[in-house]
């Protein structure tokens, strides 16, 4: 037997937990959260060149960037809510947000065009 002090939400819980030795399960380790993916950039010169694809399906919450906005790569241009995760959709390269082309609130396939830019 084993004892631990925890903290959730700012209550305090004592547990024991019982050592069986050795069950054969082994642990298991959460997974990663997908990743936003950046689409690799294109460079044609013309307006909205640059598409900002969704890498994973699921829900905008905010449009970080107006179109309009000048944004250095990395930048967030929108968020995207993905396993009730905020996931932040990033410039692929410094520019210039052409166009945004979903709503706050709007659900997203993975590949959904987001955004374009110069």
């Amino acid at each position: 037997m084993k004892n631990y002090t925890i903290t959730v939400n700012g209550t305090v819980y004592d547990v024991t937990v019982e050592d069986k030795g050795g069950s054969g399960v082994s642990p298991v380790t959460p997974a990663a959260a997908p990743k936003a993916v950046a689409p690799t950039p294109v460079a044609t010169g013309a307006a909205g060149a640059v598409k900002i694809e969704a890498g994973a399906a699921g829900k905008v919450v905010k449009i970080a960037a107006a179109a309009g906005t000048a944004v250095k790569k990395g930048d967030p241009v929108v968020v995207l809510e993905v396993m009730k995760m905020e996931t932040p959709v990033v410039a692929p390269q410094d520019g210039t947000v052409a166009s945004i082309n979903c709503n706050e609130g709007q659900q997203v396939d993975a590949g959904a065009l987001l955004a374009t830019m110069n």
